[in-house]
């Protein structure tokens, strides 16, 4: 389990813990909202899916204390880079800060504890939700664009 000790607006913690039997059913049904829908598979069971089929990606379910709110992968790239991925919280579980723990959650732990890792992510154009986000936590553009996704990273 990471975690940093973040919490969500609502006070609850956020963790990131292992895909397991416990959990991978309220993982796979996890759902965006319909606008998000472009940007995000209708169902985190897609990420479920590819993970389980990658040597690259590994899920973590994001939980707010003991409640399942959202899924994230997290990948080694050839160069070293630590890459973050399909990150999905549910509809229900938006604006409530929990992506952001999430995302600062698993950054400080992928760049290191010295921070000598760069993180990367991407994230589509179109999706400003997403830029004000990762540009709040400090990722900046690297110039990169990857599958039509403008790829930023943070390095401390």
């Amino acid at each position: 389990m990471l975690d940093s000790g973040h919490t969500d607006r609502l006070g609850r913690r956020v963790t990131l813990r292992p895909v397991d039997d416990d959990n991978w059913r309220a993982v796979a049904d996890l759902a965006p909202r319909d606008d998000q829908r472009g940007w995000v598979p209708a169902l985190a069971a897609r990420y479920l899916v590819l993970t389980s089929r990658s040597e690259v990606w590994t899920s973590l379910a994001v939980h707010a204390d003991e409640t399942v709110a959202g899924h994230v992968m997290w990948g080694v790239d050839d160069d070293g880079s630590r890459w973050i991925g399909g990150m999905l919280i549910d509809a229900a579980e938006q604006g409530r800060g929990v992506g952001r723990a999430a995302v600062r959650t698993l950054a400080a732990w992928l760049g290191g504890p010295d921070g000598e890792h760069p993180v990367r992510l991407s994230y589509h154009p179109d999706n400003m939700a997403a830029a004000r986000l990762y540009t709040s936590l400090g990722f900046t553009p690297t110039g990169a664009v990857e599958d039509d996704e403008l790829v930023v990273e943070l390095r401390r």
